[in-house]
């Protein structure tokens, strides 16, 4: 515990943190970005049950973008105000294939701003008209290793650049994301959880801001009480660094998006130190909770959600009955749903089988 407590620095007590106080307690929202966060703290009550724990999602499906990715899309865009990098009727540019643009799109539309999203022509056309309804240039390139000049990130960096009163929000990278989560995301669990009475909190991470952000919360304000594991799909290399110390891929690929990484990335980076371990979660494994929690909690939930509550299952066990674990429901099925619920998508991934018979009355979409 020793060295766990030297490797904690002292959070900033500063004015976002009572801003975001008072504001959690109004009765009355600002607009779009006055209800991004205070989302509720569910008990998912049959994987509780089975574990003799209580599990604890934070349902970030209710954020007003649907996604997690609002409170980064928001911190991102206000840290570009308050260094001047972005004023009135300025544009914010990103390179994102997912939750993080329409995060941004929202932010925009709502703080009067011009919002360009690169993103790889991979993606699928829901996601391109979603974000150009939302007010957004999008702009598909081709898709190529970011080792490439041409990559869907650079072009964004370079295009800000090319403008004035312009900003590259640059989420992998930029740790307003990882802010975001200390000053919101961490205090509400704390509070939610009657002043800190969790034991453990596990949870994926794409751009690194979510989990590290509200890793140093809990484990600092815990003075180290409170542990923190990553939750990393086939593919990654993070399983591998924070169980073995090596930059190793464990499996090939995952049907999870935005989560998983090939890199330390600058958000993560702070908070590896303080992480107590990290579970693998097969494909299978995710498939088959999206359907159990659809099931068993009315609950309709993208992959990497239930990779997360998955994860926290196996924390659970760990921890021993009476225990408590939160993890995040980042988002909605929605935006997946042609894909996840889909007989021939499932065969074709090999995850058909993994689902049991009781719950193939779901599988609608051939």
């Amino acid at each position: 515990m020793s060295v766990l407590r030297s490797a904690l620095r002292p959070i900033a007590r500063h004015a976002a943190t009572r801003a975001y106080a008072t504001a959690a307690t109004s009765r009355v929202v600002n607009g779009f970005v006055g209800a991004v966060g205070n989302t509720p703290l569910i008990r998912l009550n049959k994987v509780s049950e089975e574990t003799g724990a209580n599990i604890l999602a934070k349902a970030e499906f209710m954020s007003p973008g649907g996604s997690i990715k609002d409170r980064a899309a928001l911190y991102l865009v206000k840290d570009a105000e308050e260094r001047g990098q972005l004023r009135p009727g300025g544009t914010v540019v990103e390179g994102t294939a997912g939750n993080t643009g329409i995060g941004l799109a929202h932010v925009c539309r709502a703080r009067g701003y011009k919002c360009v999203i690169y993103m790889p022509d991979t993606q699928s056309q829901e996601k391109i008209d979603l974000l150009r309804m939302l007010g957004a240039d999008v702009r598909p390139v081709p898709a190529v290793a970011f080792d490439n000049e041409m990559n869907y990130n650079h072009q964004a960096r370079r295009y800000a650049e090319s403008l004035d009163n312009a900003v590259w929000t640059n989420q992998f990278d930029n740790v307003a994301n990882r802010n975001a989560h200390i000053v919101s995301t961490g205090p509400e669990i704390w509070e939610q959880t009657g002043g800190g009475k969790l034991d453990a909190f596990v949870a994926a991470t794409g751009t690194g801001g979510t989990l590290a952000g509200i890793t140093r919360y809990l484990v600092e304000k815990s003075d180290g009480r409170v542990e923190s594991y990553l939750a990393d799909p086939p593919g990654s290399v993070l399983y591998n660094l924070v169980e073995n110390g090596r930059l190793e891929r464990e499996g090939t690929g995952s049907i999870t998006e935005g989560i998983g990484q090939g890199r330390v990335t600058e958000n993560l980076k702070p908070d590896l130190e303080l992480l107590s371990g990290a579970v693998h979660v097969p494909d299978a494994e995710s498939i088959k909770m999206i359907y159990r929690l659809l099931d068993e909690e009315g609950l309709y939930v993208g992959a990497s959600s239930a990779l997360n509550v998955w994860a926290a299952t196996q924390i659970a066990k760990k921890k021993g009955p009476g225990s408590t674990v939160v993890t995040v429901i980042c988002d909605g099925a929605y935006r997946y749903q042609a894909r996840l619920f889909s007989r021939v998508w499932l065969e074709s991934k090999g995850l058909f089988s993994a689902l049991p018979e009781s719950l193939h009355k779901y599988v609608v979409l051939p």
